[in-house]
């Protein structure tokens, strides 16, 4: 049996890449070079730069990939026991690739180019997926004309005549290990995904990283459900040197230092050996100790003062991680809306290439950015030799530079021209690229023990208290005049900003403004935020940081995680996945595990490994295919496995220490038991917020879900529900194998306890088509929204008054409203200066200061 189209045999004759000598004429006179990129945008800008002489156009993406359902399996193969997987696991692991239905077309315009092409420049990212995808098209189009690997890293007139120049050859090693990670996610997910569909619910998916991932959400959640708070109290001073007041806090009591939140446990208790050096004050002890310290004839000196100088260097250029954390910091962006700008800069030609694990500049680079920096800030902020970054992280894939400004010179953001996100990402890659490769910040630092010896009072023995404070001073601002680290970055040192003391010194005798005692509780560890996630996957080498954005978006889109603010909260569908895996498939999550497959994948790109035997090792176990296998291997771990697994166990989770109430995973959503007793788990309701005591009261509350009836046209129940933004409706099961069941958020002024089937016909409703744009033919929908009712066409939005009006609306009122200029949701005007200091001699425009995202700032209203 032939193989059908599309189907690659290994081993098979390949397309040469290197351009031939000679080329019968076969095209029409005046043939163009056809350079292929992945998407329409980045054909755009290179085309302009390119001109007339080259036919420029976009595959839109991928054109092939494994099949991703029945329908796309070729007939010819529907009957093969492999056809499921469309990886023939017995056959050296060929793939089965297909054309994606949506690609055919644009397959069909590429073709006909070639025809009339007289050479062909494949010009995709310089990544792995870059190069698998130039492979693909290779593949598909099966040129015969010569054929050119075009790569380069930013998108500018130089580095684009540069490529074309240089071209190279097709880098196999990229394209197997490209490969290898695609056959081996697909085993992994389409072995493991319908363990989770017949033991927890339809629809749930696993992942060789998003299980990892959602493995360290609930691990967290865990130890904030196992945390005990625990109290302990001190004294807080103010004291003063000739009118100048400083802050200062109790540090020891006769000798012995006093307890701080780091030496409790998360059972709430003592270490040993804090409760055997520490003093931990209870709130009587506390308030008698600071009444003491108040009272007359009591005298504070100063005991010490350490004072050392300090410097500080500026971190490296961005990597993707490091971008994608330092975007959720300071501008509280998700990970997938920080490349998906970061994408557009690339694309339009203002940044280098955004996916990299590298933060090495160029030569050109690190000309340009030490250029700016002495036209900027002057000669002093330059460092008297070139910083070099060449560290990579763990299993780094990528040889590009850092992400940084394109161009031989950097233009500022306000040369840029651009606007809103575009411009506040471009505006923090310039400030990082810039100022890493400024002077070190310096300073004075300063700790300092002040204390009195208390004397006898009444039943009160004598004491002697000593406080401790710290100060800093900046000598030197160096990087930090361009660019101060996320304040939330756990590595990021507090003395970005000033702390100054007063001028002390030994036996300085001190006035005291208050002593009071204040009460102390220990916090729970803290959830990960989307960034923070980022920075823990990176470090345990875990996935790709070019891949982090789409695990963010995958495990949120999953229902395994929502957000509460920027923290990353799991859900109890989560723990029930998570429980499974740990339980049965423990190597899979295994966080070394992971890694190190991390680190064979990488082995492939460099020409150290074999795709086929690893392949082989990891699915059908160390002794490979055939013969006795082992049960180390994943095919035979999930026929093993599979019938050992209790589903009630597995979707039982307990919250009291002898489990007599459990959540459990249900068709409508989580809900609680006790015994017979049932109730609904609202979604808005942390699980480390669903503690015994709270469980009680939604049981004796019982469940707030209601049905309604069944829907006339589907026959499916009407259920209304709370939700994490409020009441709604839902049309069939939360588990329906068709997919997500339809849900519709009631209005203001409908109350869920009354709200009857009509209520909810009429929400289900929406969105509803107003009519079409006659100039555009777009069409225009109302629709109710998270944040209110609005109007919607093609990527336009417009909020409209009431939610009556998603009913009334017509298409002229519609109109009329998008002709209106846009205005922000929530905008406010814009801050008054928090001082002005009169014109600017050179500009004439008002110096004044003001409060901007980054700390305070002067401006002329050109210059910041």
């Amino acid at each position: 049996m032939s193989a059908p189209a599309g189907y690659r045999a290994r081993g098979g004759p390949r397309v040469a890449v290197t351009p031939t000598a000679q080329t019968e004429a076969r095209h029409p006179p005046m043939p163009k070079p056809l350079v292929i990129v992945e998407s329409p945008a980045k054909a755009r800008t290179i085309a302009g730069f390119l001109g007339g002489d080259y036919v420029v156009e976009s595959s839109i993406g991928h054109i092939r990939d494994l099949p991703r359902n029945a329908a796309d399996v070729p007939p010819a193969l529907k009957g093969e026991p492999w056809a499921r997987l469309g990886v023939d696991v017995d056959n050296d692991f060929k793939p089965l690739y297909v054309v994606s239905p949506e690609k055919r077309d644009q397959v069909r315009k590429l073709k006909a180019l070639l025809k009339d092409a007289s050479e062909l420049y494949l010009a995709t990212d310089e990544d792995r997926e870059g190069e698998s995808i130039a492979w693909h098209l290779l593949e598909v189009l099966n040129p015969r004309v010569p054929v050119r690997r075009m790569v380069f890293h930013e998108i500018t007139p130089q580095a684009i005549e540069r490529a074309v120049a240089e071209s190279r050859d097709l880098d196999r090693r990229l394209v197997d290990a490209q490969e290898t990670r695609r056959i081996l996610d697909r085993l992994y997910g389409y072995e493991v995904s319908p363990v989770l569909w017949k033991k927890i619910m339809p629809s749930l998916s696993a992942g060789r990283v998003q299980s990892v991932a959602t493995r360290l959400l609930v691990e967290r959640e865990r130890a904030r459900m196992r945390f005990v708070a625990a109290s302990f109290w001190d004294l807080a001073g103010r004291f003063t040197k000739q009118g100048d007041a400083f802050g200062a806090g109790l540090a020891a009591v006769d000798g012995a230092r006093l307890v701080t939140g780091r030496d409790f446990g998360e059972d709430g208790a003592l270490s040993e050996r804090a409760a055997a050096e520490a003093v931990r004050l209870d709130e009587g002890a506390a308030r008698t100790l600071a009444a003491r310290c108040r009272a007359a004839g009591v005298t504070f000196r100063v005991r010490s003062v350490d004072e050392r100088p300090w410097r500080r260097s500026p971190a490296a250029p961005f990597m993707t991680s490091t971008l994608q954390q330092e975007a959720g910091r300071k501008l509280r962006f998700s990970s997938a809306r920080t490349m998906r700008v970061a994408q557009e800069l690339y694309e339009s030609g203002f940044i280098t290439y955004m996916r990299t694990d590298s933060t090495t500049l160029s030569d050109q680079a690190i000309t340009a950015a030490r250029a700016q920096v002495g036209s900027l800030y002057g000669q002093s902020y330059l460092p008297p030799a070139p910083r070099r970054y060449d560290k990579k992280v763990k299993n780094a894939q990528e040889a590009h530079e850092a992400i940084r400004p394109a161009g031989e010179t950097f233009r500022t953001p306000e040369q840029t021209g651009l606007q809103g996100d575009a411009r506040r990402i471009y505006e923090l890659i310039w400030m990082r690229t810039v100022a890493s490769q400024m002077a070190d910040a310096a300073g004075q630092s300063v700790q300092v023990r002040l204390g009195a010896a208390l004397a006898a009072d009444g039943t009160d023995t004598p004491a002697d208290v000593e406080f401790a404070t710290s100060g800093r001073t900046i000598t030197f601002p160096g990087f930090l005049r361009a660019y101060v680290e996320g304040s939330d970055d756990p590595d990021a040192e507090l003395g970005d900003r000033e702390t100054p003391l007063p001028v002390l010194a030994v036996g300085d005798e001190l006035g005291v403004e208050s002593i009071e005692a204040e009460a102390h509780t220990t916090s729970p560890p803290a959830r990960y935020t989307e960034a923070s996630l980022v920075k823990a996957l990176e470090e345990m080498g875990v996935g790709r940081p070019s891949t982090y954005a789409s695990i963010m978006d995958t495990i949120q889109a999953r229902g395994y995680v929502w957000k509460k603010g920027t923290a990353l909260v799991p859900s109890w569908t989560s723990f029930a996945v998570v429980g499974l895996l740990e339980r049965h498939f423990a190597e899979l999550v295994d966080y070394n595990f992971t890694a190190a497959m991390e680190e064979d994948l990488d082995d492939i790109a460099r020409g150290a490994g074999q795709m086929v035997p690893w392949l082989a090792q990891f699915y059908f176990g160390p002794s490979g295919a055939g013969g006795d296998r082992s049960p180390a291997g994943l095919k035979r771990m999930v026929s093993e496995q599979l019938g050992e697994i209790d589903a009630r166990e597995i979707n039982s989770i307990p919250i009291d220490p002898d489990a007599t109430v459990v959540v459990r995973v249900g068709r409508y959503g989580p809900y609680v038991q006790r015994g017979d007793e049932r109730a609904s788990v609202p979604d808005d309701l942390a699980p480390d917020e669903l503690t015994p005591d709270r469980a009680a009261e939604l049981l004796e509350a019982g469940s707030s879900d209601r049905e309604l009836g069944p829907h006339p046209e589907s026959g499916l129940p009407v259920v209304v529900k709370a939700g994490r933004y409020g009441p709604y409706v839902q049309v069939g099961d939360a588990d329906t194998a068709a997919g997500k069941p339809q849900t519709a958020s009631l209005l203001s002024s409908m109350d869920p306890s009354t709200v009857t089937m009509a209520d909810a016909l009429r929400v289900l409703s929406l969105p509803r088509v107003v009519g079409a744009d006659p100039a555009t033919g777009e069409e225009i929908t109302a629709q109710n929204g998270r944040y209110g009712p609005y109007l919607k066409k093609g990527a336009d939005s417009r909020t409209i008054e009431s939610e009556d009006a998603l009913f009334s609306t017509t298409l002229d009122e519609a109109l009329a409203i998008f002709a209106q200029p846009k205005t922000r949701r929530g905008a406010k005007a814009a801050a008054a200066p928090l001082r002005t200091f009169g014109a600017d001699p050179v500009s004439g425009g008002e110096i004044t200061l003001k409060e901007g995202r980054f700390g305070p700032y002067v401006t002329d209203g050109e210059t910041n």
